[in-house]
């Protein structure tokens, strides 16, 4: 369907108002983190500071361990993230391009997952990360110890793999050619073989799409730490980011700080990534 120049034009209008209201809370936080507190408990709403106080960055930062809650949220991020990578691609491919009894149920019951809140699950998570035989002071039977709590385990192998992940990955490879399968079984691989040197090395734009849905998602997960772990050593930066806005409630300057620093490189991760991300989004709702 093909817009004329007046549609064109309203929409263009549309789209810059919406997009102007949603950018009003990120300048409202942006410019708060370099306000100072007088100004902030005077009761005037400004958006610009009067004056700039540019060490708040410095002072938010000297207010805990953020150096190791970083670090904590970085390696959980990573490894969850290349790890979801090769589940998600590797069950999606296999719906996707091989042929086995009990596929389309499965697949089925896959999809009902994506309908489970992640907050039904908890429970049977924490029981299952508690009772990990041999691990924690555990017995053989799971029993005696604190198993993988506290550890960097609970929080990385719950976000290994997920529903919306391997639907994703499904609905692209099934818009590739049958003569693809069939060129690699000629040169004789096998599915896993077809997997690694074929498909894989085609997925550019599926695993751009899903790392970014996985990095925001992990990087800004604040229930799982929560529940998984109790340790300062073992803190995340979002549940850092709710220890700190208990204990200074009244300095929002330093609080918006910190926020702008953690929110940071999730900005910067989907701007890189933002032309492969929009492609997968097109190819998944399009394909098979």
């Amino acid at each position: 369907m093909k817009l004329n120049h007046m549609s064109k034009t309203w929409l263009f209008i549309i789209l810059t108002i919406v997009t102007i209201i949603n950018l009003v809370p990120l300048f409202f936080m942006i410019f708060t983190s370099f306000k100072g507190n007088t100004e902030l408990v005077s009761g005037k709403l400004t958006l610009l500071p009067q004056e700039w106080h540019f060490d708040n960055y410095v002072k938010a930062m000297q207010q805990g361990n953020w150096g190791l809650y970083f670090k904590n949220s970085l390696i959980v991020t990573l490894v969850a993230t290349a790890g979801s990578l090769f589940f998600n691609t590797l069950a999606g491919y296999t719906f996707a391009r091989i042929r086995f009894a009990g596929s389309t149920v499965i697949f089925i019951c896959l999809l009902v997952g994506m309908m489970v809140p992640a907050q039904a699950i908890v429970v049977p998570q924490f029981i299952i990360m508690k009772n990990i035989p041999f691990f924690g002071h555990n017995d053989m039977f799971g029993h005696g110890g604190t198993g993988w709590l506290n550890t960097y385990w609970a929080l990385i192998l719950p976000a290994l793999s997920g529903s919306i992940g391997i639907f994703m990955a499904r609905q692209f490879y099934a818009g590739f050619p049958k003569d693809l399968d069939e060129a690699g079984f000629m040169d004789g691989n096998g599915y896993l073989g077809m997997y690694l040197r074929i498909y894989l090395p085609l997925s550019g734009p599926l695993l751009a799409s899903l790392g970014i849905l996985k990095i925001v998602s992990v990087w800004n997960d604040f229930f799982g730490p929560l529940i998984f772990t109790s340790k300062e050593s073992m803190r995340t930066i979002q549940l850092a980011l709710s220890v700190f806005k208990g204990e200074f409630t009244i300095q929002y300057n330093l609080l918006m700080a910190a926020t702008m620093l953690i929110s940071l490189p999730m900005i910067i991760a989907f701007f890189v990534f933002q032309k492969q991300f929009v492609g997968s989004i097109v190819s998944s709702g399009v394909k098979g």
